[in-house]
């Protein structure tokens, strides 16, 4: 899934992301507000990925 899908549907993919990603408090994804950005820069600051980890972290769960 690209960035601009992936900003489209932020609302669907919110709940997933809690689950993939469980760590990620409901404060968390509201400040994301469903930036492909600043959801990268939050796995980045929370789980101490790499931006290139975070990259695949996020194109495995979303399959894009």
């Amino acid at each position: 899934m690209n960035k601009n899908i992936f900003e489209g549907k932020w609302k669907e993919i919110r709940g997933e992301a809690k689950i993939w990603w469980g760590k990620l408090t409901d404060d968390d994804l509201d400040k994301v507000e469903g930036n492909y950005d600043k959801l990268i820069g939050l796995l980045q600051k929370t789980y101490g990925y790499t931006q290139q980890q975070a990259e695949e972290e996020y194109k495995k769960r979303t399959k894009g």
